[in-house]
């Protein structure tokens, strides 16, 4: 079965080596790290940054069966293409639109936490219109061209990078006695209750709320097919992507957990903060809310880029409406942005308007969505590397560890993942929501598919300029 790409459906290959190593980075760095691992390390203690290394793991192993894949056949639309192909026109569907319905979602959440940082800025301005104000100016960029919604990434990363490696400088100065201030040393590990003072099982329940501050990461494999040098992007992206888990998160969560102690109050807020007020840094609170904001314009960015390449390669298969393969002469496919972004901006207005039961319901129904496409991009790796050596061992450049069995084992860590949902307090009301949207898309699948049996459009069809 062919796979298209970027030549044969109008997309262009605009994005440059230095865009994807940025576009790697970035993914990686969201709003979960700068915000949310503080409930994590509330709930976990010190222990969170076992929770944060085995979350990490888990990525790693997901990131090097993309690789494996991506290096062997770089397609638009990624891991639709690999789940097409050995899955069935079925897995193919059911994994691209779920994709989809997560990133739309994520659209609004981000967009709504963007603006609510904002109004301490901005207080006389409703967090609804500042929301659409950011969805509006990012939008415009993602229709200009593929290369302007690299470059802004380009420069929303490299600002999370600098802040990321800039915090574990003056952490580790700070824990090493550098300047003023009083280290404590590596006491906070144990001071209060012990190193995983709730006890071993929330290590594994911080892994459970953990997993979703990485899903992103997956992004350089779908920008590679509107890369200049896709094969080469991929793979260095999937290589340095221990190191990225290891430092972004885990040593700057080690470094965080050393500075304050696991039940500072602070830590719900921002670890981060907590850590530079701590420190001693003035003005680290508009800083870090600088830096947030700048995360969340980054995963606002990568969504409606990530979402409509997705509609895209869905309707590039005859999944979706033909009309979303029109792309101007640009090579920007415009009505899949539009489509794309119109879930966003009707998410935020649900927000203002039933923010307790529509807008969480939205956005609880896209909770467990992102482990059920990982699920589906392992499988999709066993078979596609069974093939790959029987017929063609040549492109497999880029490979697997210890394969199958490290395989099976991210298979057997999502599906606990998604089980334990059901006993973890933080994550328990996305369960049910995610498998109505699960089943939705099934069913959609299989009335999509229940006249033509599994026989999948294998040419496609070719886009439209408008």
């Amino acid at each position: 079965m062919s796979t298209p790409t970027a030549e044969d459906t109008g997309l262009k290959r605009s994005l440059r080596s230095r865009h994807m190593t940025m576009i790697s980075l970035g993914g990686v760095i969201g709003a979960g790290l700068f915000v949310g691992s503080g409930a994590v390390m509330n709930q976990t203690g010190p222990a969170a940054v076992v929770s944060y290394l085995l979350a990490g793991i888990l990525v790693v192993l997901i990131m090097r069966m993309l690789g494996e894949m991506a290096v062997a056949n770089p397609a638009v639309g990624s891991f639709v293409e690999y789940c097409r192909t050995a899955l069935g026109p079925r897995a193919g569907f059911t994994i691209g639109w779920l994709y989809w319905w997560f990133w739309a979602i994520v659209l609004a959440i981000e967009a709504v936490a963007g603006a609510t940082i904002m109004q301490r800025w901005l207080p006389g301005v409703p967090v609804w219109a500042m929301s659409l104000a950011v969805m509006l100016l990012l939008t415009a960029t993602n229709l200009v061209s593929v290369k302007s919604y690299g470059e802004f990434e380009f420069w929303f990363a490299s600002i999370k990078v600098a802040a990321i490696i800039a915090f574990i400088a003056i952490a580790a100065g700070f824990l090493l006695g550098v300047g003023a201030g009083d280290s404590p040393g590596l006491s906070n590990l144990t001071a209060h209750g012990g190193f995983a003072p709730e006890g071993g099982v929330t290590i594994l329940s911080g892994v459970v709320i953990v997993i979703f501050a990485f899903v992103g990461a997956e992004i350089v494999t779908i920008a590679a097919a509107e890369s200049d040098e896709p094969e080469r992007a991929v793979a260095r992206a999937t290589n340095q992507v221990v190191g990225r888990v290891l430092v972004f998160y885990v040593l700057a969560i080690f470094l965080i957990v050393c500075i304050v102690p696991w039940n500072d109050a602070k830590l719900g807020e921002s670890p981060f903060i907590a850590a530079l007020d701590t420190i001693g840094i003035p003005g680290s609170a508009d800083i870090m809310n600088a830096i947030v904001v700048t995360a969340v314009l980054s995963c606002l960015n990568s969504g409606i880029y990530v979402a409509s390449r997705m509609l895209f390669a869905l309707a590039r298969r005859g999944d979706a409406p033909h009309a979303l393969l029109e792309v101007n002469g640009r090579g920007v496919p415009v009505k899949a942005i539009l489509l794309s972004v119109s879930v966003g901006f009707v998410s935020v207005i649900f927000d203002a308007i039933s923010p307790d039961k529509v807008f969480l319901f939205l956005v609880n129904s896209s909770g467990a969505v992102a482990l059920f496409c990982y699920l589906l991009i392992a499988l999709a790796e066993l078979r596609t590397r069974r093939r790959l050596e029987a017929e063609a061992p040549e492109r497999l450049k880029l490979r697997m560890w210890l394969f199958p069995w490290l395989t099976y084992v991210a298979i057997a860590a999502m599906v606990a993942v998604i089980a334990a949902m059901a006993l973890v307090d933080d994550v328990r009301s996305q369960l049910i929501p995610s498998f109505i949207s699960l089943a939705v898309v099934l069913v959609a699948a299989w009335l999509r598919y229940r006249q033509s049996g599994e026989r999948a459009t294998v040419g496609g069809t070719q886009p439209s300029r408008t």
